[in-house]
């Protein structure tokens, strides 16, 4: 995963929990549940490339036990 996408993924996370805390500090559920959704968005986000980036290591240790 990029620094980029790991930034963009805290960002969208704290985004989301600042909303979740502005909705239920105002009474606003669809704020809240909002912030909630943006929140899952990033951890969903995060776990995709988590899992390219393991797909990647896995691709590049092959190739090297192959000696390519």
């Amino acid at each position: 995963m990029s620094l980029s996408d790991k930034i963009g993924n805290k960002v969208d996370e704290f985004g989301g929990k600042a909303k979740e805390a502005a909705g239920n500090a105002t009474g606003d559920e669809d704020l809240a549940a909002e912030g909630k959704a943006d929140q899952v968005g990033a951890a969903v986000k995060g776990a995709v490339e988590n899992v390219k980036d393991a797909i990647g290591d896995a691709v590049d240790k092959t190739k090297s036990a192959l000696g390519k």
